[in-house]
């Protein structure tokens, strides 16, 4: 079997890249993380003119039909770059759960082709967050309702929401609690076909999050590296010293061992295998414990300067802690991997 990617699916990949290293340059993303609501308008729209927020709505409503194993590239580079935008929420996993309605159901074909042309921004709840991120900008809040028979998917536009904003250590994804009352207008599907929409919804949250700490930790491993080979002490380069050089390999290998996890989690995600629960939490765990190293490291390496404000490695490190709890913490996806293993 071959388990490389494709030719197209690489060269995707490498466009996304050159297309957020000229859009998301860390200049930009602090003066971002200073304005009022965290999001760029320009941004957004540039984005939207790329065709990326259409990648996973069907073609039959202008979108590409592309699946998790091309968002599973795109992620990470979403982390590399910290994007500062709600991209992967509106586009894979809002897009993922609408599109999983029945054919012709009114909610699905109004929302899908205003996805694709960057007109909407969707923020998505869920049991396992506590907080909505984005929900202060969002057009359109998909909730979920706890019934006997499971979670209902109700939809709700921004002005029949009551927001109560949350601090966040990461100051470009603006969290919120989310006060509704749930009714029949709102109710865009049953339980009977909602609970397993909102399980779905669930793994392709974690899995995104999942491919854009690997993505951070790549990023704060390069900045280490970069920082390492200029910072001179006793008229030598740190990276020479053995110990700087056991930080980073340390890093080095928990990204390595992370990508056929991420990689094996998407293909069963995308193959609706059995299993496919504990293998994105495997991923989620393996990913988020690379985030958490290459920060550590890197702050180590960097020494004390690496937690101010003029040090670009700060934004990085704080996306990954915030990350890292997203879609799901430790203990609910070990949770899930040990009843996968044990029960």
């Amino acid at each position: 079997m071959d388990f490389t990617f494709s030719a197209d699916q690489l060269a995707f990949r490498d466009a996304i890249s050159r297309f957020l290293m000229t859009e998301a340059a860390p200049e930009m993303l602090r003066e971002i993380w200073e304005t009022d609501v965290g999001r760029s308008p320009e941004l957004r729209a540039k984005i939207a003119e790329q065709g990326l927020m259409g990648l996973s709505v069907p073609e039959s409503h202008g979108g590409m039909g592309l699946g998790d194993i091309d968002w599973v590239l795109l992620t990470q580079e979403l982390g590399y770059y910290a994007i500062p935008d709600s991209l992967a929420d509106t586009a894979y996993v809002a897009a993922g759960l609408l599109a999983a309605l029945p054919e012709g159901h009114a909610v699905r074909d109004t929302w899908l082709p205003r996805i694709v042309d960057g007109s909407v921004r969707i923020a998505v709840g869920h049991p396992v967050n506590p907080w909505v991120a984005d929900a202060h900008l969002a057009d359109l809040v998909l909730l979920p309702r706890a019934t006997p028979q499971g979670l209902e998917l109700h939809g709700l536009t921004h002005d029949a929401v009551t927001l109560e904003p949350r601090p966040s250590i990461d100051a470009s994804r603006r969290l919120a609690t989310v006060r509704w009352a749930p009714t029949e207008a709102t109710r865009i599907a049953e339980a009977a076909i909602a609970h397993p929409l909102w399980a779905a919804a669930l793994n392709r949250g974690a899995l995104n999050v999942a491919g854009q700490c690997l993505g951070l930790a790549q990023r704060m491993l390069d900045m280490s590296v970069d920082y390492v080979a200029q910072r001179k002490q006793f008229g030598k380069p740190i990276g020479s010293f053995q110990a700087v050089k056991h930080h980073l390999a340390d890093v080095a290998t928990k990204i390595e061992f992370a990508k056929p996890v991420l990689y094996r989690a998407a293909v069963a995600l995308a193959r609706g295998e059995a299993h496919r629960d504990a293998l994105v939490s495997h991923a989620k765990l393996a990913c988020g414990d690379a985030a958490w190293t290459a920060g550590r490291k890197g702050i180590q390496v960097h020494g004390a300067m690496g937690y101010t404000w003029e040090v670009d490695l700060q934004m990085f490190m704080k996306r990954a802690w915030v990350l890292d709890a997203a879609w799901g913490d430790r203990s609910l996806h070990k949770s899930r991997l040990g009843e996968a293993l044990l029960g």
